[in-house]
């Protein structure tokens, strides 16, 4: 009978054990390989290395329905230090002036972060563990208002707030 009991016991163990290992890849997930959802529109933050620039601390996309694609990038502010992030769309290759760039961005502002507790933060520069949450104030009403919301754009407006689904390999 105890025989019985500890083999049926296996199964319960291996489950816990794969939870666990789930969990412990999740939160070991680097900043850079982080992918974020967000409910409201299905839409998806993807961060990718960076490498080596001297100014921008992480690189992402913001994945929107109707494939819209928003690049987005993080400078740390040297005066009040802060994760400035902004996200653009169909900006003009190569060199560009400081018109064209301000003309293809839709979004600007500091990039918040929350863990389990509620405890808000900055997003962290990359190797660092990515944050449970991120808050992008104001996100979802200025998209509303950018050109490319609506017609041939993306339709469904994301919430300022995504959380983590996954680690990119």
């Amino acid at each position: 009978m105890m025989a019985r009991l500890l083999g049926a016991t296996k199964p319960v163990v291996l489950m816990a054990g794969i939870v666990m290992a789930t969990a412990a890849a999740q939160a070991a997930c680097p900043i850079e390989l982080a992918v974020y959802g967000d409910v409201q529109s299905g839409g998806e933050i993807d961060f990718t290395p960076t490498g080596t620039s001297a100014v921008v601390t992480n690189t992402f996309r913001l994945i929107l329905d109707n494939n819209v694609v928003l690049n987005g990038i993080v400078m740390w502010t040297a005066d009040v230090a802060r994760p400035n992030g902004a996200l653009m769309y169909k900006c003009p290759e190569g060199d560009v002036t400081g018109e064209e760039l301000a003309a293809c961005t839709l979004w600007n502002g500091v990039i918040y972060t929350s863990d389990d507790k509620g405890t808000v933060g900055l997003l962290p520069a990359e190797s660092v563990e990515a944050p449970k949450t991120l808050i992008l104030p104001d996100l979802g009403p200025v998209l509303r208002q950018s050109r490319a919301y609506g017609g041939g754009g993306f339709s469904k407006v994301p919430s300022d707030v995504f959380a983590m689904k996954g680690c990119q390999e």
